[in-house]
């Protein structure tokens, strides 16, 4: 059997998958990206709960949003990830900070996860750079 280094395509059931995590995060990061710049009471109670000052959430939202543009384009979409990954990051530090219940923080951890997992099934140069088969 070829390997994907060899053979330059990723399989249909990998894209597919792959595509398919994608979009899950893609569809949930806008929806949060967007409560944030629309100031959802939700979301303000939420952010102020775990320690930003209100006038940080609608920047915080339009940087989400930018990081997940850049995502979701396929040239751009590596830098994406990495950029999401830093607000995953942010998030598991905040709810840790705040004493958050155990649930939010596994949260954004299980997003970056899916977030580099759905870029790895889709992106044959990923899976080359990382192989988890010899």
């Amino acid at each position: 059997m070829e390997t994907v280094a060899q053979s330059g395509t990723v399989s249909k059931a990998a894209l597919w998958s792959g595509r398919a995590i994608s979009g899950l995060v893609v569809l949930f990061m806008v929806f949060d990206g967007v409560t944030k710049v629309i100031k959802a009471k939700q979301v303000i109670d939420a952010t102020i709960r775990i320690g930003f000052p209100l006038s940080t959430i609608v920047g915080i939202g339009i940087t989400l949003l930018i990081c997940v543009a850049l995502y979701v384009i396929p040239r751009t979409s590596v830098l994406g990830a990495i950029l999401l990954t830093g607000y995953f990051g942010g998030a598991t530090a905040a709810n840790i900070r705040a004493g958050s219940p155990l649930f939010n923080t596994c949260f954004s951890v299980g997003f970056g996860v899916l977030t580099w997992l759905g870029l790895y099934l889709r992106e044959r140069r990923l899976q080359a750079l990382v192989p988890l088969r010899s």
